[in-house]
């Protein structure tokens, strides 16, 4: 991959021209990209700059790019089967993906999309190459999310070839080796990797015997299909989290609720932008207020529940210009990977965006997190140079639910205080006070 004034290209080399032109001519890219699970690309000309490339492809360019670590457990899950689906299809092609990485997958216009158009080789009579890296990056994963809690995905950022089998094995319950399709994709799959890790001398050539056995393409689509039933029958875990129904005890009127949505569309159609970022926008419903009016709206919550009914709604309702994911703004998903720059940082991701929304979250910043107005100022005008974010007073009912179990030693979070703070970073443009309620929402420019 590289890149030429911002736009994305990716080369092909010449070691692959027979796995690529199989691609193109067998049917199986454009099968894939009319039933939108694959990105598509365009060939273009740069002879001058990669004359030693077979081809240079423009692919459709990503508005946004998360990782499997910020995802909810449904997100996760269609992944999953997006990975599965485009290996049966291509199966019937003659080619198989050789890997199966959950990096490969990106959400575009609401759905999973494969974007790794490299990733398939011609179909060989030997067992699945990307079947275990499938059981880490997916299977492995949903289940803990499943039987431990959904935010465990976030230990998936630590193992960025996925999270190793044997680990995946020790943490779920031994009640799930009564489940055919876990015991055998997880648990023997698990013991079979550690035999082999710690094998010596003849026995690792007994192992490389069994394991180099032919698996013939019903024997693989059989492993395809038993991995599609297993994934479909892991649902998640009916559990409560402190926000996940957040709007049903929230402290507006009716009015003030859609006094609230008005203000903010207001605030939007003045500003008309294009990228919209939503910091602890819960399950959307104010992001909802803004579809209509921006390109992309970027909506996070600290809440993996919160991003789980998001995003089924965006599916539902076929949104397409809405992505969710989980994200705490006082630990954001750093750098990963070598140099730290194979995986960008989540705040490298969203700088720049048009406006950045902060809606009832600075009490959870200032009190919560205990960290000073100003500083939550600074952090703001670093993403964004426009900022709509709504001011949450101590008589407020949430606020006073969090002073309930701990002292105020917040003497400067009042209106004149946040004023102040934020004035050294901002100006206000426009100051409104939300109907039947304390709360007053700003309109800020960044100096």
């Amino acid at each position: 991959m590289f890149s030429v004034e911002g736009t994305f290209y990716r080369c092909v080399n010449k070691r692959y021209a027979v796995e690529y032109d199989k691609l193109m001519s067998s049917g199986l890219y454009k099968e894939l990209v009319n039933r939108n699970l694959i990105i598509s690309h365009v060939e273009v000309s740069m002879e001058d700059v990669y004359s030693e490339q077979y081809k240079i492809l423009k692919p459709e360019q990503l508005e946004f790019i998360t990782y499997p670590y910020e995802w909810s457990f449904s997100q996760l899950k269609d992944a999953a089967l997006t990975t599965l689906t485009i290996q049966k299809i291509a199966m019937g092609y003659g080619m198989s993906l050789k890997d199966a990485s959950a990096f490969n997958i990106q959400f575009h216009k609401g759905k999973p999309v494969f974007i790794d158009t490299l990733s398939f080789e011609v179909l060989k009579q030997e067992p699945w190459v990307a079947y275990k890296q499938f059981c880490q990056h997916f299977f492995g994963p949903l289940l803990l999310m499943r039987h431990i809690d959904p935010t465990i995905n976030k230990i998936t950022s630590n193992y960025i070839d996925g999270v190793p089998l044997s680990i995946i094995s020790k943490m779920l319950p031994p009640s799930t080796k009564f489940s055919m399709g876990i015991l055998m994709h997880i648990h023997l799959h698990a013991k079979s990797q550690t035999k082999y890790a710690s094998a010596q001398g003849d026995d690792i050539q007994g192992i490389k015997e069994k394991t180099s056995k032919k698996m013939d393409t019903n024997q693989l689509r059989g492993l395809i299909e038993s991995l599609i039933s297993a994934i479909s029958e892991v649902t998640l875990n009916k559990v409560t989290t402190e926000w996940g129904d957040y709007y049903s005890f929230h402290n507006y009127s009716k009015d003030g609720f859609e006094h609230k949505k008005q203000i903010i569309s207001e605030y939007m159609i003045q500003l008309q932008p294009q990228k919209v970022l939503d910091i602890g926008g819960n399950i959307g419903e104010f992001s909802k207020a803004v579809v209509d009016i921006a390109s992309l709206v970027i909506n996070t919550d600290i809440d993996p529940l919160a991003v789980e009914k998001n995003y089924q709604y965006i599916k539902k309702s076929k949104l397409e210009k809405m992505i969710t994911l989980v994200n705490d703004i006082t630990n954001p998903p750093p750098g990963i990977g070598v140099m730290n720059r194979e995986r960008d940082s989540f705040i490298d991701r969203v700088k720049g965006v048009d406006v950045v929304m902060a809606l009832a979250i600075i009490h959870h910043l200032s009190i919560s997190n205990n960290i000073p107005l100003e500083d939550t100022a600074k952090m703001f005008s670093a993403l964004s140079g426009t900022l709509v974010i709504e001011f949450v007073p101590k008589t407020d009912g949430k606020v006073m639910h969090l002073l309930e179990t701990r002292e105020d030693i917040f003497p400067l979070y009042t209106v004149q205080g946040f004023e102040k703070a934020y004035t050294k970073y901002f100006t206000i443009e426009q100051k409104t006070p939300v109907f039947e309620s304390e709360r007053i929402m700003y309109l800020m420019k960044r100096l």
